[in-house]
């Protein structure tokens, strides 16, 4: 199985996630990490992912060549992170046939009904439960 990671700003997110993932999933999963920016690969990559490439064409290339996406829920909305998330990667990624698991962690003026917020280690073991599953 191939997951990629997509996470933009410093990264801090998918790093969390990729430390999670070598933890508890079996070491023939590959993880890809993709970020807006170099800084956001760096700290995924330094987490423990497999491969690693930044910004746009990297996220558009790699869409459709994975067999799961993760990240924050504003991989899929259109100039989020403070405009790292272009138009373009957010349509590829939220119309690629890979599934994906998102965390519900927003910044700005995008409030989610019914979500209760919870602390982002609760999260990342939700989100760990769900990958499993899959797995």
């Amino acid at each position: 199985m191939r997951i990629a990671v997509i996470d933009g700003q410093g990264g801090g997110i998918g790093k969390y996630i990729i430390e999670k993932l070598r933890k508890e999933l079996p070491e023939e999963v590959e993880i890809l990490a993709l970020g807006t920016n170099a800084l956001a690969t760096a700290a995924m990559l330094k987490a423990g992912a497999n491969e690693g490439a930044s910004g746009e064409n990297a996220v558009v290339f790699n869409a459709g060549r994975v067999d799961l996406i993760v990240g924050p829920i504003s991989i899929v909305m259109a100039n989020a992170m403070l405009g790292e998330v272009t138009p373009r990667m957010a349509e590829v990624v939220s119309s690629s046939a890979a599934p994906k698991i998102l965390l519900p962690v927003t910044r700005g003026d995008i409030e989610l009904a019914g979500y209760k917020s919870e602390p982002l280690p609760h999260l990342i073991e939700d989100l760990l439960t769900k990958i499993k599953e899959r797995i």
